[in-house]
């Protein structure tokens, strides 16, 4: 089911998919789940966040078992929080896998998963969002390529772009699309539609 034995060490898996292809999924089940993550899932009010949030714990999941040849159930990240030390946030990882990393990303009905060798990321946004005020981004991003993602006439996916590539520091960004190139950008490999 998982694709058998362990992958190549140099490739890593990238998926974008909606939340709903990923809750079809026959095999992935919130029964797969940790009893820490069930109760997390339950402190969340929106049921669309919810969604999102089940779905892009089960893609990782997917993930690590098709790169790996482990079973969904011993697929389970952890997670550490390198800021306080404890438990249950933070950067995800797999228990006996040093060398492997993880990511996972939600928004607004779209999941994304990544499992690779050393620090590997992923973050998935609509097209249709914007980034927060140019005051907040005037703080996180170069300020020359906020200056030339501005100036367009239509700034939105520019900022967007900018916002996706440096909000998941130290993993590679992807933008949601149906058809994804892969570039290099400031060391990086970001996917994303033309």
């Amino acid at each position: 089911m998982t694709g058998g034995a362990e992958r190549d060490r140099d490739t890593g898996i990238a998926v974008v998919a909606t939340t709903r292809e990923v809750l079809a999924h026959p095999a992935l089940h919130e029964g797969l789940l940790a009893p820490w993550e069930r109760r997390r899932l339950a402190g969340i009010r929106l049921p669309g966040r919810r969604d999102d949030v089940l779905a892009a714990r089960l893609l990782v999941r997917l993930c690590v078992a098709r790169h790996t040849g482990l079973s969904l159930r011993a697929s389970a990240p952890a997670q550490l929080c390198p800021g306080c030390g404890r438990h249950g946030h933070g950067r995800p990882y797999l228990r006996g896998r040093p060398g492997l990393g993880l990511s996972l990303s939600h928004a607004d009905g779209l999941v994304a998963a990544a499992v690779g060798p050393g620090a590997v990321g992923i973050d998935v946004e609509p097209s249709a969002r914007r980034p927060g005020p140019l005051r907040v981004l005037r703080r996180l991003l170069p300020e020359a390529d906020l200056r030339e993602a501005a100036a367009r006439p239509d700034a939105g996916p520019a900022l967007l772009r900018l916002w996706v590539d440096m909000e998941p520091p130290g993993r590679q960004a992807a933008h949601l699309a149906s058809t994804f190139r892969v570039r290099p950008r400031r060391g990086r490999r970001s996917f994303w539609r033309p």
